[in-house]
C-alpha cells in the first residue's frame, strides 16, 4: 500500500497540461508566430530583447547587473548570508574575472580562484565584523576587486558570491 500525502491547500498546484502546438493555436495566433517580431495587432511594434555589448562590459557573479551596493545595501546582503549559517569569506583579484586562455578544455577557467583574504570567518554573527574586514582589504588592495562569499561548511559548497568592491580604475 502506497503512503498517503497530505497537501495542504495553499501549497497544491495544477498538474503540467503540456505544451500547446500550433496546430492547435488559433489562426491568427500562428500567422503572427510565422511573421516573427514584426508589427502586432495593436499597431504597436514589438522591442525585442537587446545583446548587452561585448566591449568592455565585464559582467561578475550575483548582483553584478546593478549599480554598486550602498553599504547599508551591502550590510543586509551579509547579514542574510550569516542568517544562513553561511561562513562569511573575503576574496581579493587584480584581473576580477574568469576568462579562458590557457586551455579549451570543458570546465576549465582561468580566474575562477582569487586569493583569500584572511581566514573565512568561522563564528561571525555581526555584518560589520565582514564589512570591517572589507574596508581593511579595501585597504590593503585598492587596485583589485573584492568579493565576499557565503560558504556553507556543512554541504561543503559556496552558496552565494558577489562583488562588493571594484576598483576605481574599472569603472568604464
Amino acid at each position: 500500500m502506497a503512503p498517503t500525502v497530505m497537501a495542504s491547500p495553499a501549497t497544491s498546484v495544477a498538474p503540467f497540461q503540456g505544451l500547446k502546438s500550433i496546430a492547435r493555436l488559433p489562426a491568427v495566433s500562428r500567422r503572427s508566430r510565422s511573421s516573427g517580431f514584426g508589427n502586432v495587432s495593436n499597431g504597436g511594434r514589438i522591442r525585442c530583447m537587446q545583446v548587452w555589448p561585448t566591449e568592455n562590459n565585464k559582467k561578475f557573479e550575483t548582483l553584478s547587473y546593478l549599480p554598486p551596493l550602498s553599504t547599508d545595501q551591502l550590510l543586509k546582503q551579509i547579514d542574510y548570508l550569516i542568517r544562513n549559517n553561511w561562513v562569511p569569506c573575503l576574496e581579493f583579484s587584480k584581473v576580477g574575472f574568469v576568462y579562458r586562455e590557457n586551455s579549451r578544455s570543458p570546465g576549465y577557467y582561468d580566474g575562477r580562484y582569487w586569493t583569500m583574504w584572511k581566514l573565512p570567518m568561522f563564528g561571525c554573527t555581526d555584518a560589520t565584523q565582514v564589512y570591517a574586514e572589507l574596508e581593511e582589504a579595501k585597504k590593503a588592495y585598492p587596485d583589485n576587486y573584492i568579493r565576499i562569499l557565503g560558504f556553507d561548511n556543512i554541504r561543503q559548497v559556496q552558496c552565494v558570491m558577489f562583488i562588493a568592491y571594484k576598483p576605481p580604475s574599472s569603472e568604464v
